[in-house]
Order: C-alpha cells, then sequence, then structure tokens
C-alpha cells in the first residue's frame, strides 16, 4: 500500500505540535472558527508554527466564518492550505485565492460524487461523520463500505483513533487521514500516547 498522510487537527499547543512532528506528521490544523473548543487564537497559531520544522503543512480551518474574520486571520498567519467545513460554497471557497480543502458532511449526503463535481477547484475532500450545520471533531465514524468515485484527493476522518485507522485505511484507501478527538486527552489537549499509537497504526496498515 502506498504512503498515507497524516493530518493532526486541533492543534492548540506548542508541545503537541513539537511531538506531531517528531513523529512525522504531514499536517497540523488550526481551528479558526470560534464556534469550536478547539479554537486557537491567530496570533497563537503563528506562535506555534514558528517552531515548526520545514516540509510540514499548516492547514486553517474555518466553519461559515464572517469573510472578514477569515481576511483577518490570515493577515497574520499564512497558512499552506484552508480547510472549510461548512456549507461554503465554491466561490466562497476561491475568495481567499489559497489552495483549499472542502468536508463533505457524510451523515447528510448521499451522494458524494455529485457533491464533489461542485467543487471542482478543490485540491481534496475531506469526509467526515458530521452532519450539515455540525463541527466535525466529534468523534463519531461514518460508512466505510463504499469508496466514492471522485476527480479529488480523499482524506478521511470522523470517529479514526489507533483502534480503528487501519481498517479505515483498508476500506477507503484515502490518500490521508486527518484526526482530532481520537489523540486527545481533552478538546484541544493531544494526548502523547495516543498520537504515538495512531501513528504507528498508520504506518503498519501501509506495509501489508
Amino acid at each position: 500500500m502506498s504512503r498515507v498522510r497524516i493530518k493532526f487537527c486541533g492543534i492548540t499547543r506548542e508541545e503537541d505540535a513539537r511531538l506531531a512532528t517528531d513523529l512525522g506528521v504531514d499536517a497540523l490544523g488550526f481551528v479558526f472558527s470560534r464556534r469550536s473548543g478547539r479554537f486557537i487564537a491567530p496570533e497563537q497559531a503563528k506562535r506555534i508554527c514558528r517552531q515548526l520544522p520545514p516540509m510540514v503543512s499548516t492547514v486553517a480551518l474555518f466553519m461559515d466564518d464572517d469573510p472578514a474574520w477569515i481576511r483577518e486571520v490570515l493577515s497574520g498567519f499564512t497558512p499552506h492550505i484552508l480547510q472549510f467545513h461548512g456549507s461554503e460554497n465554491a466561490s466562497d471557497c476561491a475568495a481567499t485565492g489559497f489552495p483549499y480543502i472542502k468536508a463533505v458532511p457524510m451523515a447528510s449526503i448521499t451522494d458524494v460524487a455529485s457533491y464533489s463535481r461542485a467543487y471542482p477547484e478543490a485540491a481534496a475532500l475531506l469526509l467526515d461523520a458530521h452532519a450539515v450545520g455540525e463541527p466535525g471533531g466529534r468523534g463519531t465514524r461514518f460508512d466505510w463500505s463504499q469508496r466514492p468515485q471522485v476527480t479529488q484527493a480523499l482524506i478521511l476522518a470522523g470517529g479514526l483513533d489507533a483502534g480503528n485507522v487501519a481498517e479505515a485505511i483498508r476500506c477507503m484507501r484515502p490518500f490521508a487521514v486527518d484526526v482530532s478527538s481520537g489523540i486527545e486527552a481533552s478538546a484541544g489537549v493531544k494526548d502523547p500516547a495516543r498520537m504515538r499509537a495512531f501513528v504507528e497504526a498508520v504506518r503498519g496498515v501501509e506495509h501489508e
């Protein structure tokens, strides 16, 4: 199996970011939607990113946020890619000029292929278990039995942890996996043992 990229989302602490990069995690997600329990201020995210080694991607997550707030965040924090987790349309997502990932609310969407065609410029689709209007990071999963046929890269999220991520990868064959609650002690506070176990589980299934 080819290498599966790993994104740790909801980073709020420098020590969690350092351990993630030590473990070889490919991308770190920072949540700038104030409705989230994992919200981070742009200034703190910028401080964390100054400590990151090169070749680690940073992702700024928004969910139906006011365009003025998005512009304010991006005026002081420069991520590699954005992630839109709400009902944003393709024009909304493209308005910033950044490449973007679009989350798919799998609890509400039955035809992912049709949904994907509404976001032709998305760099990837992130399949999450939430319903329309709900935030992600709730630790719930969706049915992994059928892999949608889309042109964008697929990122798998929703209820992943060290105990089930290997099964999820076998079923969905995603480009990347995205985890938040599955590696946490509490919202926004990562658990080192769970972080290590998750990465080991992903790397283990790659060698099958």
